[in-house]
């Protein structure tokens, strides 16, 4: 098990997946970054993506994350995400409606005046994201 690394991706809700994988790819808040056995320790800041899962070379699962922090060690990876889910579990109709409601939730915030998307919105554009992409 030298060459595997031990992934736990826990919400505040429970624990989602715990597994021995040999690559993880987490979407870091400064970019994507791949974890493998033996990796530095570091913690770093998860932006709402998809973490993609390797086996044999392999891309075998997809979780969507919508942020948080991942801790990293030489023999594991945590990520404790603020929401995460299976992309094959993900329901295209309510990501249009999360897309829809949180576009028409910034269109009509008065005070919405610096340019920036709403934490909501950068979520629900990930999220649509990650969907088309699987």
């Amino acid at each position: 098990m030298d060459d595997k690394i031990e992934l736990d991706i826990v919400t505040p809700v429970k624990l989602l997946l715990s597994t021995v994988v040999d690559m993880v790819v987490v979407p870091g808040g400064e970019g994507d970054f791949g974890v493998l056995a033996g990796h530095a320790p570091m913690i770093a800041n998860v932006r709402p993506g998809t973490l993609d899962i390797y086996t044999a070379d392999k891309i075998t699962d997809q979780v969507f994350v919508e942020g948080g922090i991942a801790e990293i060690t030489a023999e594991r990876c945590t990520v404790l995400a603020e929401m995460a889910v299976l992309i094959k579990d993900i329901d295209p109709v309510m990501v249009d409606q999360r897309l829809e409601k949180a576009e028409a939730a910034q269109a009509a915030d008065p005070d919405h005046v610096d340019g920036k998307d709403t934490d909501e919105l950068i979520a629900a554009r990930a999220m649509k994201a990650a969907l088309k992409a699987a």
